[in-house]
């Protein structure tokens, strides 16, 4: 039987990210329950031109939304909290760096969602050290 060489699909990172999402420590997983997790190749136009980016392989993940302490009732019918992780970009890191795929991702999801908490990095370490 031959192996396949084909890179991981936006299937595939989205199921890491779900697995990763699951580990998390409550009440991480309540609270993000609400946010909607996307997977794409890379951000649009939009992302790219906002952020100032010279290249699409210049982020690995964006959240886009109001932080959970920035949230207000003049917020309703605002579009829901999305964490955004770009499967290119994700898998050029990997190939650079040579850590574990599922590390990579479980690093920018958790830092994405830091952002949604509005945590400081060493928050997020503790974090994301409590998921692998």
């Amino acid at each position: 039987m031959q192996r396949s060489t084909l890179p991981p699909a936006l299937a595939d990172i989205e199921a890491m990210a779900r697995a990763a999402l699951e580990r998390l420590p409550e009440p991480f997983q309540t609270w993000l329950a609400d946010v909607v997790l996307r997977v794409e190749d890379f951000p649009d136009e939009d992302v790219m031109d906002s952020m100032g980016l010279e290249t699409p392989f210049d982020i690995l993940g964006l959240y886009q939304g109001f932080p959970i302490g920035e949230k207000s009732v003049s917020h309703s019918g605002a579009l829901p909290d999305i964490i955004f992780l770009y499967r290119r970009p994700i898998l050029d890191y990997w190939a650079e760096t040579g850590e574990s795929l599922e590390d990579i991702v479980v690093h920018v999801l958790v830092h994405e969602a830091g952002h949604h908490f509005g945590l400081s990095d060493e928050d997020m370490e503790r974090i994301e050290a409590s998921v692998e």
